[in-house]
């Protein structure tokens, strides 16, 4: 009869050293490296931030403005979109108004004989689809979003700008 005894497994010798782990120097190397990490996301993720600020703000004012020309259009009487860029507001058709976040720098060119009252851009929208015309243009920084209304067409166009 055979005996199957159970071998005995070795450990391996430390031969005076002890055993393997990590230093606090170590430790103090990977929690640093996590810092840096976190302190380079928290810094991408606060200019992504901001830039989906200036894009959703310039989108927002663009869609207005077609939805300004869409009811001129239906109605068959001109009507105005108002924005006042000292104090970051708009005003649509249908008494809809809006604000821009105070951190957009905003800019109007356009026919300033149409403005009501001082400080004021109007782009003014005809049944036919036409209009005033005008340009719109928000900053943050050195990025740039304008939107463009045509004067002949009513078309408006909206998008980042880059310096050519």
């Amino acid at each position: 009869m055979l005996l199957f005894l159970p071998r005995r497994v070795s450990r391996p010798r430390l031969h005076g050293r002890r055993a393997a782990g990590l230093s606090l120097l170590e430790m103090l190397l990977v929690i640093a490296l996590i810092a840096a990490i976190g302190l380079i996301t928290a810094a991408g993720m606060s200019r992504g931030f901001a830039g989906m600020q200036l894009r959703s703000a310039g989108k927002d004012i663009a869609n207005q403005l077609r939805m300004v020309r869409a009811q001129a259009i239906a109605r068959g009487e001109p009507q105005r979109f108002v924005i006042e860029p000292a104090q970051h507001r708009w005003q649509g058709a249908s008494q809809r108004h809006g604000e821009v976040p105070a951190k957009l720098k905003v800019q109007f060119e356009g026919a300033a004989q149409l403005a009501t009252a001082p400080g004021q851009g109007v782009i003014e929208f005809h049944p036919d689809g036409g209009s005033s015309g005008g340009r719109i243009r928000l900053q943050l920084e050195s990025a740039e979003w304008r939107i463009d209304v045509g004067w002949l067409t009513g078309e408006v166009r909206s998008g980042p700008w880059r310096a050519q």
